[in-house]
């Protein structure tokens, strides 16, 4: 896992930091943290703190050498050697985060889902692979999967956890409305979708 900690909210941004750096010619070998926040709409003293927590505070005047800051925000999101992800369960919430883009922004690979309802492969719109759960232990192990998306009914998580500990998947992405028993050293992050449209609803 990373060993940088940093907030959710500043993880939120890195992938907007970087993108602007890589894809926007730049005149100078050097940017500030008043020119970026800026060029990206953000607050100065926000992006300073950002960019100090991942790569360090910038030079007196000079800022940041802008090759150095894109090679710190790589490294910070692991895009050297991204992290490997499975989803179990490949109903419509499964597939729709199988097929989502955007997770590579964050130094992910979504590698495949597992369904005990699959027998044969079958493909996602975007051509990712869905297989049975009978091929779940051999490609974790072969293919060092880091983190478990579980995606399943709650009484069925609890099972799909320990399958996934037991396999070396070091992190889990929980949907299921459950609280999951895990080894202290694995991190668990619930996902109640229900209770934040609740939340929602009661700010209108």
């Amino acid at each position: 896992m990373k060993q940088i900690e940093v907030s959710r909210a500043t993880m939120g941004r890195i992938p907007t930091y970087l993108k602007y750096l890589k894809a926007t010619n730049h005149y100078t070998e050097n940017i500030s943290a008043t020119a970026l926040a800026k060029k990206l709409g953000l607050g100065e003293v926000q992006v300073r703190k950002d960019l100090a927590a991942v790569s360090g505070a910038g030079r007196p005047k000079t800022g940041y050498k802008i090759s150095e800051l894109i090679t710190a925000l790589d490294k910070f999101l692991e895009y050297d050697e991204k992290s490997k992800v499975v989803i179990v369960g490949a109903g419509k919430l499964g597939r729709a985060l199988l097929d989502y883009g955007g997770f590579k922004d964050y130094g992910l690979d979504i590698m495949a889902a597992f369904d005990i309802n699959v027998r044969d492969a079958e493909y996602s719109n975007s051509g990712k692979p869905i297989y049975s759960m009978d091929l779940f232990d051999s490609f974790c192990k072969s293919n060092n999967v880091k983190i478990g998306v579980i995606a399943v009914p709650a009484e069925s998580a609890q099972e799909v956890c320990d399958r996934c500990v037991k396999n070396g998947v070091r992190a889990i992405w929980c949907f299921a409305p459950c609280t999951l028993c895990v080894p202290p050293e694995i991190p668990v992050q619930y996902e109640n979708m229900g209770l934040s449209l609740a939340y929602l609803n009661k700010k209108i």
